[in-house]
């Protein structure tokens, strides 16, 4: 399995709860390498940018919104295989279908609210991963 990156974010329903260091931690458990960490709050115009795939849905607003109600954590993992892993880690997205013993399902209260997101492609992640952090940061 190749050595790839990802992007990964803590959202707002899980850094207003203090799940940030537990959800740190199993990302350290699970062996990736974070390369890169940002706390921050994004504002409704990053949150409809980084979804700009999503815009006309109906879900857009409240997604947008949300994302931008509160802090969130995000970073940069490398690992064999770090889409697919993180995104086994995460669970499905939502919590009442994710595997025992994932993020979303332990600690996600709702599809929107599932604590996590993760990118799913390797397109998809150097899109997300270049969103928010230069070249520079990744190096």
């Amino acid at each position: 399995m190749a050595k790839e990156r990802t992007l990964a974010i803590i959202k707002p329903d899980a850094v207003a709860r203090g799940l940030h260091g537990d959800i740190l931690s199993r990302i350290h458990e699970a062996g990736f390498q974070i390369v890169a960490i940002e706390s921050r709050r994004l504002t409704k115009e990053e949150a409809e940018g980084f979804y700009a795939v999503h815009r006309g849905k109906p879900f857009f607003g409240d997604l947008t919104s949300f994302m931008s109600s509160g802090k969130v954590v995000i970073l940069a993992l490398e690992a064999d295989g770090a889409i697919s892993r993180w995104r086994e880690l995460m669970g499905a997205t939502d919590p009442a279908k994710a595997a025992p013993n994932t993020l979303r399902k332990l600690y996600g209260t709702s599809i929107q609210n599932n604590c996590t997101h993760g990118s799913d492609a390797p397109e998809t992640a150097a899109f997300e991963l270049s969103y928010f952090f230069s070249g520079r940061q990744l190096i």
